[in-house]
């Protein structure tokens, strides 16, 4: 039996309860002033962060501190969770995060040692600039912040370990008798949100050099964080660091190369059912003789009242993967290939420094990031595609989260992952462009379709739908396209539903001698231009009827008079199912539509919001359902009005000239501080369906600088040669 406890180093926050607050420590550390001196924060117009330091450690120092002076304590509370010590500031409810998270801090610091200097520099540089910014704000952070983070907390976050969601669905239906231990069911597909992104090479673009574009759909409380960071001679990295460590990276770009990511289906999991040795306590039979159960037994603090209270939980573990049910004679494990995974940061890193397309390789096999489509460009006028994927070589069917597989030995379990060459990719494909919106990796470019045959059955099946048909639209034909065109591409407001159905609804309204009111909406939508702009009258109407026909038509199979097909994959679906349906649907939406918001025509902009702050205006864009490429997620607000929650955030296109060309939006803003200017200052560009252009030369910063500091010390004069040496300030 393993007890795990606190470590000596979070003995602070215990003085740091409710009720036993210490007076604060103000004096910033000796070690940090000395980092300090080695880091200097520009930032450009819209706050943008650009670090430059004199090694990674003080580059780690700078992104700690800033990410704090912009997120507050959502990056403290962040690393307090990845020690598992949340449950002593937020009380009992967060026991079963702390139980999840002390396991991944625990072996974060056992395999600490295996990370390389270079990225422990960085992780020890992030931890002390969070410290610092403690140290030197103390009335800016919450009561229980105390500055004894360490690279050990920063490295937790980034320890791959198995979905405790996964495993908690997959013991449900066990024991409700839903487990079928010998033969998977299909899995459920995974939901269309994540992300576009595209690459052109030079034969595609009005310069000649490779264009990359990348598009996140992701909650707009993610943390998208836009920096550049510079090292002069080791790194000069561009893009967008997740709010609370220091890697995280899953778009941007160097002088050399960059790349993006969308979000693809990948299981890198099987759950196995062994049987427990008759004579062995705390073994399975295996291999002709038996494997330990390890049980770990985790101490937890939580805040109770004023005081303290302590909570035991155990945690069962197997050779091959951690146990997540027993029942005397049967013992379940999930074998995740992600689980433990602790070198994340090293691979980041080597991507960031990558100089070409070798390099850039040589660090994707490292295999720690464990999913995503990565696509790729670089300066040499490559493009690159891969489905990447920590993905078990099976040496049985295909699971699913319903499916437990007998095992007995080595043979019948999965033991090492699929080859990373033998993973879907395209190099320099023919018509010079990659795209992927989340769907399957075999329309990437469909001059080169793949064959599902030439890969493992573990892939994802073909799949192509609406969003991903739009995107193809915009790319699979002969033209080229400037940086600024792509800007406009990427909005792309029409709806693709609309061009495949809206002429079958329209005669099925028609047929049925539709009321005056009924037959002025079908005008209206005739002449609607199947786009989801703000001004867009129509697209509403549309949007509603939609939603009502769906339930009216019954399940997803009779929406369509020609589902989807491989035979035709970017024609189908298309036409109404039950045209009867989509008639009294259609009458439906046009009564809703005018007692929602007051009249059936009214325009997409007004209905549909960006809100933050004081801001509340008018945006173009909708769901990958309806066939939209620009996505978003809404919700009601209490005028009736829809408020943007989630879709388009941080979009970053960049041309690979030398220096490096680039646009870039945030919609939300470089902090979530409500009184930072930058909190705002970006949402009316995002909602007009612009970007701002990126500085990365150290003449484009200089031309857009509007402060420049030191972590923790006020000011320095924005003329670099007018002096303000950190020995000179307060």
């Amino acid at each position: 039996m393993v007890i795990i406890s606190f470590t000596a180093a979070a003995a602070s926050l215990t003085a740091a309860m409710p009720g036993a607050i210490p007076p604060r420590a103000h004096r910033p550390s000796p070690e940090a002033e000395e980092t300090a001196r080695q880091v200097e924060i520009r930032r450009t117009d819209y706050g943008v962060v650009h670090i430059k330091a004199e090694n990674l450690r003080a580059a780690g120092f700078g992104m700690g501190y800033v990410q704090v002076e912009d997120y507050g304590d959502q990056v403290i509370r962040g690393l307090v969770s990845a020690r598992g010590e949340l449950a002593r500031i937020e009380g009992r409810r967060q026991l079963n995060t702390d139980a999840r998270n002390r396991e991944r801090y625990t072996h974060a610091v056992e395999t600490y040692h295996h990370v390389p200097t270079e990225v422990r520099a960085v992780l020890e540089g992030f931890a002390d600039g969070v410290n610092h910014y403690i140290r030197r704000n103390p009335d800016d952070v919450p009561a229980w912040a105390e500055p004894y983070f360490t690279g050990h907390d920063v490295a937790a976050r980034d320890i791959g370990w198995y979905s405790a969601a996964v495993a908690s669905r997959f013991v449900r239906r066990l024991q409700s008798g839903g487990v079928d231990e010998t033969d998977p069911d299909d899995a459920a597909p995974h939901p269309d949100d994540g992300s576009n992104t595209w690459a052109l090479n030079g034969s595609r673009t009005t310069s000649g050099h490779a264009i990359l574009m990348r598009n996140p759909h992701l909650m707009w409380t993610a943390g998208y964080y836009e920096a550049h960071i510079t090292v002069p001679g080791v790194l000069d990295f561009y893009g967008d660091f997740r709010i609370g460590g220091s890697f995280g990276i899953i778009g941007g770009f160097n002088r050399h190369l960059g790349w993006s990511t969308t979000n693809n289906d990948v299981r890198g999991h099987e759950f196995y059912v062994l049987e427990t040795a008759p004579d062995s306590p705390d073994h399975v039979l295996f291999d002709g003789g038996t494997l330990p159960i390890t049980t770990r037994t985790l101490m937890l603090r939580y805040r109770d009242g004023d005081g303290e209270g302590e909570d035991i939980r155990e945690s069962r573990h197997t050779p091959l993967g951690p146990v997540i049910h027993e029942d005397g004679e049967r013992v379940y494990v999930i074998r995740d290939a992600h689980h433990g995974q602790y070198r994340m940061g090293e691979q980041w890193l080597a991507m960031m420094r990558a100089a070409n397309l070798d390099e850039w390789l040589d660090a994707m096999r490292l295999r720690a990031r464990p999913s995503s489509n990565f696509h790729y460009a670089d300066r040499d006028d490559n493009i690159f595609y891969v489905w990447n994927a920590a993905l078990p070589d099976l040496p049985h069917p295909p699971g699913d989260d319903r499916t437990a597989f007998r095992a007995s030995g080595s043979d019948e379990v999965w033991t090492r992952l699929v080859p990373f060459e033998n993973l879907p990719q395209l190099l320099n494909p023919k018509g010079g462009y990659l795209r992927n919106e989340n769907d399957s990796p075999h329309y990437t470019n469909m001059h080169q379709v793949l064959d599902a045959d030439d890969f493992p059955p573990n892939v994802e099946r073909p799949r192509l739908r609406l969003r991903s048909q739009h995107g193809i639209e915009l790319l699979h034909n002969d033209e080229r396209f400037s940086l600024e065109d792509n800007v406009r591409l990427k909005h792309s407001m029409r709806i693709l539903l609309a061009d495949r159905a809206k002429a079958d609804l329209l005669a099925a309204v028609r047929e049925g001698a539709p009321d005056p009111e009924v037959a002025a909406a079908a005008d209206l939508l005739e002449s609607w231009d199947n786009t989801v702009a703000r001004e867009s009258r129509g697209a509403v109407l549309f949007a509603e009827w939609w939603d009502l026909y769906k339930t009216a038509a019954g399940g997803s199979g009779h929406w369509f008079a020609r589902n989807w097909t491989e035979e035709d994959p970017v024609n189908t679906p298309r036409g109404l199912g039950n045209p009867e349906a989509a008639a009294r649907a259609f009458a439906d939406a046009v009564a809703q539509t005018k007692e929602q918001f007051g009249s059936w025509d009214v325009a997409w902009g007004d209905v549909h919001r960006v809100r933050i702050g004081d801001l509340d205006l008018p945006v173009g864009g909708a769901t990958g359902e309806l066939g939209a490429f620009r996505i978003f997620g809404f919700r009601g607000d209490d005028d009736g009005k829809r408020r943007v929650i989630r879709g388009d955030c941080w979009v970053l296109a960049v041309e690979f000239s030398d220096p490096p060309r680039a646009r870039s939006i945030l919609a939300y803003g470089q902090s979530n501080r409500e009184d930072s200017p930058h909190h705002t200052d970006q949402a009316a560009l995002f909602a007009a369906n612009e970007m701002k252009e990126v500085a990365f030369t150290e003449e484009q910063i200089q031309a857009k600088l509007i402060r420049r500091y030191h972590p923790g010390h006020p000011d320095l004069p924005l003329n670099p040669g007018s002096g303000g040496s950190i020995d000179d300030q307060p």
